[in-house]
């Protein structure tokens, strides 16, 4: 199925910003950001289709995932 994966931040560093892939059915959130190498310590927000989703959601055909890091500051 097709999945748009979009990241964010310090995320697209070495990645890139927008990437159209083909994973298999049944593909969860947690399997994308593996295949990323991203640490899920640093994952912040999480959003299928713009909405908060958690690392255990199955995507579907055409979902967009957004990945954005823990941002820091004061």
């Amino acid at each position: 199925m097709h999945i748009t994966v979009k990241l964010f931040a310090t995320f697209r560093l070495g990645r890139f910003k927008v990437d159209e892939r083909e994973v298999p059915e049944g593909t969860d959130v947690a399997q994308i950001v593996r295949e990323l190498e991203l640490a899920e310590a640093e994952l912040g927000i999480v959003l299928v289709n713009g909405r908060h989703a958690e690392l255990a959601q199955t995507l579907n055909e055409g979902d967009t995932l957004s990945l954005f890091p823990l941002v820091g500051g004061g």
